[in-house]
């Protein structure tokens, strides 16, 4: 039975992340060369613009799609993201039953990505995607190119906390990441897609990376102001939130299986 059928049928029990192909194997991994991913929640007045975006930055390459995944929204975000998948067939619309947060829309994002190189951007168009082309040139030679956000266009109180927030994860995390709230970057597909993902985690993936081996780099980019709908999380949300998970990071950096292998014989 196609996915599609098995969606008529009803829904399903919810999905684990390595679980998603079995169910959409149309979705076939390194079919293109690249994959953008853009989280949305109640973002109808920047999904149109953010595909227009898109298109002319990337409009001109070959083999790649943007993939909307919709997080439970409640305006009319699905309903525009399903019009421009009919009338662009590089748009690949993803639709949550419920809001899950924004690490599992990006998982969901990954899962079903075809591209050899898998791009991460937000909605709202703050991360400019064209930036992304010499993030991308980079990432010929690196497992994942994160961006950092050079000249922040937020108020003081949002500048401050981030920096604040900043130094203490990399400080409990013993990592070095400059800017762990750009959502711009661009990952190795096969890197990526093995890492394993838990709520949350979605601050921490060049740190994750780094922690199982994987080559890191770090990439400036611009910032702009928000020019319509509003930001999903306040200063206070942010803090309670990543400090947990910031434990949880800490708990996985220290109980990392390591195994001290000498020597493999035999086998000829």
């Amino acid at each position: 039975m196609s996915s599609n059928s098995r969606e008529a049928h009803g829904a399903r029990a919810d999905l684990l992340p390595f679980q998603v192909r079995d169910h959409y194997p149309e979705r076939a991994r390194g079919t293109l060369e690249l994959s953008l991913i853009a989280p949305v929640y109640d973002e109808e007045e920047n999904v149109e613009r953010l595909h227009a975006r898109v298109v002319e930055v990337f409009g001109s390459r070959p083999g790649w799609e943007l993939i909307l995944v919709d997080d439970g929204s409640r305006d009319r975000s699905p309903e525009l993201i399903r019009a421009l998948a009919q009338r662009d067939h590089r748009v690949v619309g993803v639709f949550f039953e419920r809001n899950c947060g924004q690490t599992a829309a990006t998982a969901a994002g990954i899962q079903v990505a075809r591209g050899k190189l898998v791009a991460t951007l937000d909605a709202d168009l703050q991360n400019d995607p064209g930036d992304l082309p010499p993030m991308i040139e980079l990432a010929a030679s690196h497992d994942a190119v994160v961006g950092w956000r050079k000249k922040r266009r937020d108020n003081f109180v949002r500048r401050a906390s981030s920096r604040f927030a900043n130094r203490v994860r990399n400080w409990i995390s013993k990592d070095s990441i400059r800017d762990t709230g750009c959502s711009l970057k661009v990952f190795r597909a096969e890197a990526i897609q093995a890492l394993p993902l838990f709520e949350g985690m979605h601050r921490f993936l060049p740190t994750l990376m780094r922690y199982h081996g994987y080559d890191v780099v770090e990439h400036g980019v611009g910032h702009h102001p928000r020019t319509a709908g509003r930001s999903k999380y306040g200063v206070w949300n942010r803090v309670f939130r990543a400090s947990k998970d910031l434990i949880a990071v800490r708990w996985m950096r220290a109980r990392l299986l390591k195994l001290p292998i000498r020597e493999v014989t035999g086998g000829h």
